[in-house]
């Protein structure tokens, strides 16, 4: 018996739909979750990116007063047998050893890498912690300097730079200060060029020539290029990003008073000139008296 050419081609045809509707079914429904969950991860990363920033919630720096001096064999053998300097370094260690390469870089995409809004006040004096001791070569005489040398006895505004974007960003909060009391002889403006990587720091060393043509003369003395570790002091201080600048408002006792970093916002800006000049009409009383 013959069958109808119509009748097979719609045979033909059903069996075709049949065969192949289940797996285009299947690739439209895993195209749609994927959007769905591409969707939810951009939604996510926007609210991580939106989160407001909270103010600077403790103090800044150690406990312990800084002293002028270069670490020796003798301070790392004591600090190996020390219990309690070990177990810190073992906890920084680990939480080093969880984050990314790419972990502070990536971290710029919010917020610009910044972390926290500085205070609109200075942290009490009774709170405030001390600022460590970092040495560097001054950029025109290439002399080994101490921040305690250059920082005890005068109010400063310590600058931490790494980076092209960190000298960016320690310019938007220091300008405006500087602008206003650098003619002021209790006051400094200081900047540390830090270089922890030894291929980089050596670089630096074969261009502090160039360097030294950016900085404005006025400001030689106070630059300083450090290769020194500050892998341990990192946290204390919140240089939790190696890619941003940090700036710190150090009074005549070397306690860090306040601190800002990444982007400068407007109130930061006044509110970095407002706390100096507070610490210098400070100074100044407590020199006449």
């Amino acid at each position: 018996m013959s069958v109808h050419p119509l009748l097979r081609h719609s045979v033909t045809f059903r069996w075709f739909i049949q065969r192949h509707q289940p797996s285009c079914i299947r690739s439209s429904s895993s195209l749609n979750d994927g959007n769905q969950a591409g969707g939810k991860s951009e939604n996510q990363n926007a609210v991580l990116g939106d989160a407001p920033l909270q103010l600077l919630q403790r103090p800044l720096g150690v406990k312990e007063r800084p002293v002028a001096h270069t670490k020796t064999w003798e301070d790392t053998r004591k600090e190996l047998m020390d219990q309690d300097t070990r177990l810190q370094q073992r906890k920084h260690l680990i939480s080093e050893a969880t984050k990314g390469y790419f972990t502070d870089l990536n971290a710029t995409r919010r917020h610009g890498g910044k972390t926290w809004i500085a205070p609109n006040v200075m942290i009490r004096v009774n709170k405030a912690l001390y600022f460590p001791d970092i040495s560097g070569s001054r950029i025109d005489t290439r002399v080994k300097t101490h921040t305690t040398d250059i920082c005890q006895g005068r109010v400063s505004v310590i600058a931490m730079l790494s980076t092209r974007m960190s000298e960016v960003h320690a310019k938007g909060f220091a300008s405006p200060t500087n602008a206003r009391y650098f003619s002021n002889p209790l006051y400094q403006y200081v900047q540390i060029n830090l270089q922890e990587n030894l291929l980089k720091s050596w670089l630096v060393s074969l261009f502090l020539s160039s360097i030294a043509k950016t900085v404005p003369e006025e400001l030689h003395p106070t630059y300083l290029v450090s290769n020194q570790s500050v892998e341990y002091i990192r946290e204390p201080l919140g240089m939790t990003n190696k890619h941003i600048g940090y700036v710190y408002l150090v009074d005549e006792n070397l306690k860090v008073r306040w601190a800002g970093c990444a982007d400068a916002k407007a109130e930061e800006i006044q509110a970095l000139e407002t706390c100096t000049g507070v610490l210098l009409n400070r100074l100044e009383q407590n020199r006449a008296s």
